[in-house]
């Protein structure tokens, strides 16, 4: 272990390792920061320059710019209620509050603060249960896919304020969308109308944009322009870590299960950061000292997604690592890198290759150090927006969601959805139904169909094993048991409201 821990070091003190993990953390900044464009777009464009570098440049460059892109897409969503990443999407609402109320420094140091703590709680994860957590994760079949699908669209009671008839609605139109393109069980279009376009459904990041960025860019234009002027905020490094400590510290039970959270979602494969995110939140709101500030502008809320969003990161990374099954999107890119660099993932990479793989742990805690200082040059840039007038912000922002919608596929026709969808968010912002749901029904909409067909065909239309195998009875309880605890948490404060 020493040796292995030794050499890693000395892979990583090589001058070039580390200005290119400083490059590639900038990079990921700009891509988490421009509302469309993602860590997973990140990657992508990364892909042609590794051809240039060696193992170990490799891995650090993947490693800093997705943590940097992760946290980066907080930035937007803060101050302007525009999620960079999906990721962000579950907590933005909070943190956009925070920011009317004039705690954008606040809000901002949360997010770089907790956002690399969470990921070096997701190395130290990797560090230490790599081998058990892969082993269970690959256990999973489709039977608890789709609970853990549920599981998820349970939580949007929680991630979301206002009255259930509404939250359900949200959902429904969510869910709606992700019915649209192929079947998934008998391959004939559903809900295409004939368009070519939507054979391969609706694009979950222009709808994103569109929900949270148009939407905003159409109320704010439907207002007065003129208004009091932004205040300057001002803040240094050692007072942001200082007031993100002061809120975690209060808060110590909520970021270890929210690391914790991040770690398991993200050791399942196919699940990643964005459902870490959105699981967390809801697991967070539960527990929470303070669940009814949740999308009203709550810290707690902050730290409970964009912890678990980031120690999701390093979680992915098991499955890469030991049996070469994607965690992700990244890191499904990720294995095609490997390969092409003569690493082959692996039960064998932890005997045969010990120096790299302890590499991997360190470069995960250097790039999340480097998140701090860089995350507060970044926090410090973007306070700028508040003080650029409404007129001419809103149509910058309109234009980098236009860019970041066309830049996924290269089609206008994205374009088009992501100006629909704003303009459905602007109505449903307008009879305060949430749009959060929308989202998630969106992201886990086709995972739970996918699952919930290939499990009924396996069993030839028995729905036995959903409740009789271990993994998907603990699942169905722990969905029943988010279904219970609000309508219990309701009784019983109106029981102490009564008696006082």
């Amino acid at each position: 272990m020493w040796e292995n821990l030794v050499g890693a070091v000395a892979l990583l003190a090589q001058p070039q390792v580390i200005l290119i993990a400083l490059i590639s953390a900038v990079f990921g900044m700009f891509m988490g920061a421009v509302p469309g464009l993602t860590a997973t777009m990140g990657m992508a464009l990364l892909v042609p320059f590794t051809f240039f570098m060696d193992q170990v440049s490799v891995l650090v460059a993947i490693i800093s710019m997705s943590g940097m892109a992760i946290f980066a897409g907080d930035i937007p969503g803060t101050l302007v209620r525009i999620p960079g990443t999906p990721s962000s999407a579950a907590y933005v609402d909070d943190a956009f509050i925070l920011t009317q109320q004039g705690k954008a420094a606040r809000a901002l140091g949360l997010n770089a603060v907790g956002s690399a703590l969470g990921g070096i709680f997701g190395a130290l994860g990797l560090m230490l249960a790599a081998p058990a957590l892969a082993r269970f994760a690959s256990r999973f079949t489709s039977f608890e896919y789709f609970w853990l699908a549920v599981l998820g669209l349970s939580a949007t009671v929680a991630v979301s304020q206002g009255s259930v008839a509404k939250n359900g609605l949200s959902l429904l139109i969510g869910l709606f969308l992700a019915t649209i393109g192929i079947d998934i069980t008998l391959g004939i279009p559903r809900f295409t109308f004939g368009n070519v376009n939507l054979l391969s459904g609706i694009s979950f990041i222009p709808a994103m944009v569109g929900l949270f960025g148009v939407s905003e860019v159409i109320r704010v234009t439907m207002e007065e322009f003129q208004g009091k002027e932004a205040p300057q905020i001002r803040f240094g490094l050692v007072e942001m870590i200082r007031n993100a400590l002061d809120g975690l510290r209060a808060r110590v039970r909520l970021f270890i299960q929210s690391g914790l959270t991040g770690v398991l979602v993200g050791t399942l494969p196919g699940a990643g950061a964005d459902i870490a995110a959105w699981v967390s939140y809801g697991f967070g709101k539960n527990t929470a000292k303070e669940p009814e500030k949740f999308g009203k502008g709550s810290e707690e809320a902050i730290i409970s997604g964009t912890s678990a969003n980031n120690a999701a990161l390093a979680g992915t990374w098991i499955p890469a690592l030991v049996f070469g099954i994607p965690g992700d999107s990244i890191t499904a890119i990720l294995l095609g890198v490997l390969m092409m660099k003569g690493i082959r993932p692996g039960p064998g990479i932890f005997e045969n290759q010990g120096n790299l793989v302890y590499a991997i742990y360190l470069a995960f805690i250097l790039a999340n150090l480097l998140l701090i200082p860089l995350g507060w040059v970044a926090t410090r840039t973007g306070l700028l927006m508040l003080r650029v007038p409404k007129r001419i912000l809103m149509p910058c922002i309109l234009l980098f969601c236009i860019v970041g919608a066309y830049a996924i596929n290269n089609s206008m026709f994205d374009v088009g959805v992501m100006l629909v969808m704003g303009i459905l968010g602007y109505m449903l912002q307008q009879l305060q139904v949430p749009t959060a749901p929308i989202v998630l029904g969106l992201i886990l909409g086709p995972l739970m169909e996918q699952n919930f067909m290939m499990s009924v065909i396996k069993t030839q239309g028995s729905l036995a094993m959903f409740f009789t195998r271990p993994i998907s009875a603990v699942l169905a309880l722990l969905c029943l048991a988010a279904w219970l605890y609000p309508l219990y948490r309701k009784r019983r404060q109106a029981r102490a409201a009564a008696a006082a």
